[in-house]
């Protein structure tokens, strides 16, 4: 008997205009979206529901006022926010978390390396777009277009109002039970609601000043970490600083039998440093590796997935460049992509390069692998610039390469690496294998130009981030069975090689480096170079002897454990100082550049 009166119920509610026009069609755009996400909407909390009906609302109610008809505005406003979970579900796949705010900035990078991307609909996508489809047949051969009068047209605009708000103040999206969780955004997005958690990240466009910070501390910090700078070369090598697109060394775990070796040149190289880096980033997010190498910075300290050269580099600011710019060096930086990528034609310039030349400046031939200018094209270039420097002055040459840029699924290229136990089980890691095989040759030929010249040269590359492949070829690669995994495990995640090369000798320790990050790799390089940094370089070098990586995802200290940035231990204070100083210099008003 209850579940008869239920279904008329159902079918009153459905006859009733008002609760089609007013009330379904955002709480229906709600779970399409999410389905199209990849979550349920029907797990989410009734008052985070409620919360992203409203943000909808905005949307819906403003189009129903100005069009006049409600059938139209439903169905264009489910469209829209179908779009807008898939998307977010295929930039969670390809980096690892879903759209931020700040994405927005980058739109034109994104366009131009989402060619090489396949975007394949999953099953919940597909049933979001029937569902989609099924209510706009419904509401169109029950309502047609959905004509309103102009008194529900006055009402629409008030519904636009009450629901604008928590819009324009996301902060209370609160009173929803909606939050943001930096260090895990996808659960977020699933939990909270894809839209509504987006718009409650814009809180942090801004970064915060840390507590207790104050000019007083962080002069103390500065000046307590002075002292110790070794004596500086008289004559300056030269500098090349290689970021090398998605370069990971999945060997040195042991756990995979490749047919031939991938990083064998490099990792063997005599007079060379090699050793392993920990990064703020997986998958993508290039731009935040080489901010955190130019200027010492974490990402800890910064919103999760903001893009600083566009977010915070707004004017001159303090690095490795405008440091050997101030020495006396000719800076240059090169990468074979679009001028605009990242913003670095805004950025470089703020950083203290001189130029800045891209794919188009190139003066070598340009030959490609799957789709991007090879490591082999990249470093001819790199050994032009050395021949046509300025001879007077010493070069620091900063190159990003982009050979091994996702996506691996390019049919046309020949992988020829792969897994002795299961060849053709994972197409997407052999090819980027064998592009990272390429890039083993391709140094291999930079080194032993650079053998041959009689200037001193140190050359370093390191990755900026792994690739995005196949998961369970990531968890073979790093021998994890099952779901659980602990600190030291998840980091691993977020670790790539480096290798310091040079055509003099280097000083190196007999023990094996100690695994960094990349907001310290620079200090190793100017090291090995023979060059004294600033204060600041002095701050980082005392800190890293107690936590000696430091990314956004977690640390490690110098017994080897890995800690996440959620406990609160011994190390806390001394990560809040850092945190301080490097505020001060990245926002401060008496930054000196």
């Amino acid at each position: 008997m209850k579940v008869k009166e239920w279904f008329k119920n159902i079918r009153f509610y459905l006859k009733n205009i008002n609760f089609l026009a007013v009330f379904l069609p955002p709480l229906l755009g709600v779970c399409i979206m999410q389905t199209a996400y990849g979550a349920k909407a029907w797990q989410m909390s009734p008052l985070a529901l409620a919360g992203n009906r409203v943000c909808l609302g905005v949307i819906y109610y403003r189009m129903c006022a100005v069009t006049g008809r409600w059938v139209i505005s439903c169905i264009a406003v489910n469209l829209a926010a179908g779009l807008w979970g898939a998307a977010n579900y295929f930039v969670l796949e390809f980096r690892g978390s879903p759209v931020m705010p700040w994405d927005l900035t980058a739109l034109k990078t994104a366009a131009a390396v989402s060619s090489s991307y396949t975007f394949v609909p999953t099953v919940q996508m597909l049933a979001a777009a029937g569902v989609l489809v099924a209510a706009a047949v419904y509401f169109i051969r029950k309502k047609g277009t959905g004509h309103i009068g102009k008194a529900a047209r006055i009402r629409a605009v008030i519904g636009c109002a009450l629901c604008l708000m928590p819009v324009v103040q996301p902060r209370r999206l609160a009173t929803f039970g909606i939050g943001t969780d930096v260090w895990d955004q996808a659960g977020a997005y699933r939990k909270g609601g894809a839209l509504a958690v987006f718009l409650r990240n814009t809180e942090f466009l801004q970064v915060e000043k840390p507590r207790g910070l104050t000019p007083e501390r962080v002069e103390n910090l500065l000046a307590s970490a002075s002292g110790g700078q070794s004596r500086q070369k008289e004559k300056m090598p030269n500098i090349i600083a290689i970021m090398n697109e998605s370069w990971a060394d999945f060997e040195e775990y042991g756990n995979l039998e490749l047919n031939r070796p991938v990083n064998g040149y490099i990792s063997g190289l005599d007079n060379a440093v090699w050793g392993h880096v920990y990064t703020s980033v997986f998958g993508a997010g290039t731009s935040a590796s080489e901010f955190e190498f130019l200027t010492g910075h974490s990402m800890a300290f910064l919103p999760s997935g903001s893009i600083p050269y566009q977010q915070y580099i707004l004017d001159a600011s303090p690095s490795l460049a405008q440091l050997l710019k101030d020495k006396g060096y000719e800076t240059l930086a090169f990468h074979p992509g679009e001028i605009d990528s990242w913003q670095r034609n805004t950025a470089y310039p703020l950083l203290g390069f001189d130029r800045f030349k891209c794919e188009d400046d190139m003066d070598v031939e340009k030959l490609s692998l799957h789709g991007y200018v090879s490591d082999y094209s990249d470093f001819d270039q790199v050994i032009w610039e050395f021949e046509n420097r300025d001879s007077e002055r010493p070069l620091f040459l900063f190159n990003v390469t982009i050979q091994s840029h996702g996506s691996y699924t390019d049919e046309s290229y020949q992988s020829t690496i792969y897994p002795t136990d299961c060849p053709g089980v994972y197409p997407k890691a052999e090819q980027y294998l064998s592009l990272v095989r390429e890039t083993d040759e391709a140094f291999k030929k930079l080194v032993e130009y650079f053998s041959r010249q009689e200037e001193d040269t140190i050359i370093i590359m390191f990755g900026d981030h792994l690739p995005s492949i196949e998961t369970e070829f990531l968890n073979k690669a790093r021998g994890l069975e099952g779901e659980g995994m602990t600190m030291e495990e998840y980091m691993r995640k977020f670790r790539t090689p480096y290798v310091i090369w040079a055509n003099f000798p280097l000083d190196i320790p007999r023990e094996e480096p100690a695994d960094t990050s990349l907001n310290f790799l620079a200090l190793d390089l100017l090291k090995y170079a023979g060059i004294n940094g600033d204060e600041y370089h002095t701050f980082l070098d005392n800190f890293r002897q107690t936590i000696p990586a430091l990314t956004f995802v977690g640390y490690t200290d110098s017994q080897g454990n890995a800690h996440s940035h959620l406990e609160t231990n011994e190390y806390t204070r001394l990560i809040e100082d850092y945190q301080c100083v490097q505020y001060d210099r990245l926002f401060g008003d008496d930054r000196a550049v």
